[in-house]
């Protein structure tokens, strides 16, 4: 059964020292330093387990069912979620601990009224390790807000709705010379589309030294970012970034794939802008049935039509048929590769989908700034229950 969706070091920007009693204290970056690293988008980093982590799955939807009678026949019961529990390192300095939970429309079935809204909640919290004592950790703020879903387009409306009571946002408390400062998300996310039989066939080209591949797939369905705003964080030196584009679904395969997602940000008083294309392959356990074991396999390019020609590496593919220089990884280029691997519980339904997951980030950055990295991991995260679930 595949995968499908239903829907940097922060010390770049802040030092740690030792204060008299031996605690820590956050020091701002002196300007000049800042400075230089608002040129390193020219410049990169390469880095195993530039994210890592853990994340636990629960789908209380599929095990808390009504019992009342007064819901439609298979809903969950009122107050039922799902909670994606986890603590995940961004740069190694970085860290993001904690959970989001959603919720589905629940209906009533006598009258079809609806009993419960559908929602996300972010409740995260924000750390920074000492990067000359990684046992040094120090909480610096919160990634907190509510998330309503139109389920009938499939959006997620990251500003919070009509109401706003809780937008989606990012607060960093006032931590030694860094000022406390607080930003919202806004845009929305637009995921899976609920008629199949809408969904059409979409070609994905790659560019592999001096060849374009590509790779036709028959069923995509979408995840749209439309004027998504990721909120600056967790270190101002992290800035506030506009995404826009799409990552698609192969229902046949399992396999996300993108030929364009923009981001868009200012550092330092330069404009810059990554487009990210590529796939994401779901790889199953030829014993999943039984273990629960897959693992998506990531081959995200960075700005690829400007490094690929110049890749030295373009000669190993020339022997390649499309369909195996599209995934072939090309380590010449700035990318994003590694795995998230999942071991699941699979329900005792042939049919039915995993009750819950343990899941391990392991994902490798290949010529990448932190900024890049960065935007990647918040995307993501935005697009936790899409992407996780089955």
């Amino acid at each position: 059964m595949k995968r499908m969706f239903s829907g940097l070091a922060l010390g770049a920007a802040l030092t740690f020292s030792a204060g008299a009693s031996g605690g820590l204290s956050l020091l701002a970056m002196p300007s000049a330093v800042a400075a230089v690293i608002a040129q390193a988008p020219a410049e990169g980093i390469s880095q195993q387990g530039v994210i890592s982590g853990t994340m636990d799955i629960e789908f209380g939807t599929r095990t808390n069912l009504d019992t009342s009678g007064d819901l439609k026949e298979g809903s969950a019961a009122i107050g039922a979620k799902d909670v994606y529990k986890f603590a995940i390192k961004v740069g190694q300095t970085t860290e993001f601990a904690g959970e989001v939970s959603r919720q589905p429309n629940l209906y009533t079935k006598a009258l079809s009224r609806r009993k419960q809204d559908a929602q996300l909640f972010y409740s995260i919290d924000l750390f920074a390790y000492n990067p000359q004592d990684m046992k040094q950790k120090k909480g610096i703020g919160k990634w907190v807000g509510t998330v309503p879903i139109d389920t009938a387009t499939g959006a997620f409306d990251l500003a919070g709705g009509k109401a706003k009571e809780s937008p989606l946002r990012i607060q960093v408390d006032a931590v030694g010379r860094q000022a406390a400062f607080q930003e919202a998300f806004t845009g929305r996310l637009v995921g899976k589309a609920e008629k199949k039989e809408t969904l059409a066939a979409y070609t994905f080209k790659r560019v592999v030294g001096d060849r374009t591949v590509e790779v036709k797939v028959q069923k995509s369905d979408p995840m749209r970012f439309e004027n998504v705003v990721l909120a600056m964080g967790p270190a101002q030196n992290y800035p506030r970034t506009v995404v826009s584009g799409r990552l698609d679904y192969d229902y046949e395969t399992g396999n996300w794939y993108t030929d364009g997602i923009r981001f868009r940000y200012t550092l330092d008083g330069q404009e810059f802008e990554d487009i990210v294309t590529g796939s994401i392959k779901w790889i199953e356990d030829p014993d999943r049935a039984t273990n629960g074991k897959g693992y998506y396999d990531f081959n995200l390019r960075y700005n690829e039509e400007k490094y690929a020609k110049a890749s030295s590496e373009s000669a190993a593919f020339e022997a390649m048929n499309d369909e195996e220089a599209f995934f072939a990884v090309d380590n010449s280029i700035p990318s994003l590769t590694g795995r998230i691997s999942y071991v699941d519980a699979m329900s005792s339904d042939p049919d039915g989908a995993p009750t819950s997951s343990k899941v391990t980030y392991a994902l490798d950055a290949n010529k990448l700034t932190k900024q890049q990295v960065m935007n990647f991991f918040k995307l993501w995260m935005i697009g936790i229950g899409p992407i996780n679930d089955e």
